[in-house]
């Protein structure tokens, strides 16, 4: 009986992570009824984050009115892990998701994440995990850190508005009214980027498009940033603008080291460890992983290759499907995956393949089948040959 791992990311916009693991599954078994098949979902860091982690290990879900990115109440979804464990996202209380048709990173703001912290310190946390994926926000998590008791103010002494727009007006910070519970809280930052705070690899430069700025609001959100990190270098002798990462959700990361005292860490390898991936991959015979785009070109943090990393140690065959593969697809072979799928077999517009993701990952998912079988087939046939 051969035993499968599926262990893939979300397909974003269209299926969750539990959602895709299930659909492989029913292809796979389709293609080969006497299989075993193990799901375990998984992310980086981004949406889905906390389910995944949740539905993995066990633990509580919560739910938490908090302040949206635009400053409407929205309900967030969080978790303990344990009693002294929770996990977190910025997606949930600042996520593009919130944001759609209105999208100004001068204006939104991470308040709501400030929240959802304050909700987990309440709720007996000592260790805080928060995914850095999916933010329709840039401003520093400055909004976070307002939501925790900091406050930042103008050359009148005026409380800044929220949004990254108002880091240029800042003159000075006050961050002796934080909650006192964080200097005894582990904080952990979990990414899947690497950029520094400011400059054209930074929050701004990179992501700031994808969260509706344009050049000019590009240029002041990056120079809104830079004057936040010139002000706590001056004010309270930090810097961590270079820290890889820093730029995570539009400067969140940086905001996590700097006003929070945490530290960031790699989204994947951490998700690993808390759904004991390690465990599970070591008693199974094939690996199937998944993401809704993979190319060649920014394979650091991607989730897939994570997994890809870790079935390697165990000398196992692992099998990627993705609902598009971009360019450059050989570094993706190089990182150690044996075979690249695309869910999408035929020409089809976005949305239909959205429509169609149900069906379109179970025959996915036959088809990795046929291929392992095929392939144990014909190397069964060369060693009786031989």
């Amino acid at each position: 009986m051969t035993r499968v791992l599926i262990a893939s990311d979300s397909f974003k916009g269209s299926a969750t992570s539990v959602e895709v693991a299930d659909y492989i599954a029913t292809g796979a078994h389709q293609a080969d009824p006497t299989i075993q098949v193990t799901t375990v979902p998984i992310a980086d860091g981004g949406e889905g984050t906390v389910t995944s982690v949740l539905t993995a290990v066990g633990g509580k879900i919560q739910n938490e009115a908090v302040m949206g990115p635009l400053g409407n109440n929205v309900i967030a979804h969080w978790g303990m892990i344990d009693e002294e464990t929770a996990i977190i996202e910025v997606a949930e209380a600042a996520g593009l998701n919130l944001a759609k048709g209105d999208l100004d990173p001068l204006l939104t703001t991470t308040y709501g994440v400030g929240q959802l912290i304050h909700s987990a310190l309440n709720h007996g946390a000592s260790k805080i995990y928060i995914g850095l994926g999916g933010s329709a926000t840039n401003d520093g998590g400055v909004g976070m850190a307002q939501a925790l008791g900091a406050h930042f103010y103008d050359a009148t002494n005026q409380e800044l508005p929220l949004g990254g727009f108002g880091l240029l007006q800042l003159d000075h910070v006050d961050l002796c009214g934080m909650d006192s519970r964080l200097a005894e809280t582990t904080i952990i930052g979990l990414t899947d980027v690497g950029n520094p705070l400011t400059g054209p690899q930074g929050a701004s430069a990179i992501f700031g498009p994808q969260k509706g700025a344009d050049t000019e609001k590009v240029h002041l959100l990056d120079s809104g940033l830079g004057h936040l990190n010139q002000v706590l270098k001056q004010h309270q002798r930090l810097d961590c603008a270079e820290v890889a990462g820093s730029g995570a959700a539009g400067g969140t990361g940086f905001g996590i080291l700097v006003f929070l005292g945490g530290h960031l860490e790699s989204g994947i390898d951490q998700i690993i460890q808390l759904t004991q991936l390690d465990d599970q991959i070591s008693k199974v015979d094939l690996v199937i992983t998944g993401e809704g785009q993979i190319d060649g070109q920014s394979l650091m943090g991607k989730a897939p290759i994570g997994v890809t990393r870790l079935a390697k140690k165990h000398g196992l065959p692992v099998i990627l499907i993705a609902g598009s593969i971009g360019e450059n697809i050989r570094t993706v072979y190089d990182a150690g995956v044996d075979l690249v799928l695309s869910s999408t077999v035929s020409p089809m517009s976005v949305d239909q393949a959205i429509h169609n993701v149900r069906p379109l990952l179970t025959q996915a998912g036959y088809t990795a089948m046929k291929s392992f079988n095929l392939n144990h087939m014909l190397r069964q046939e060369s060693s009786l040959s031989k």
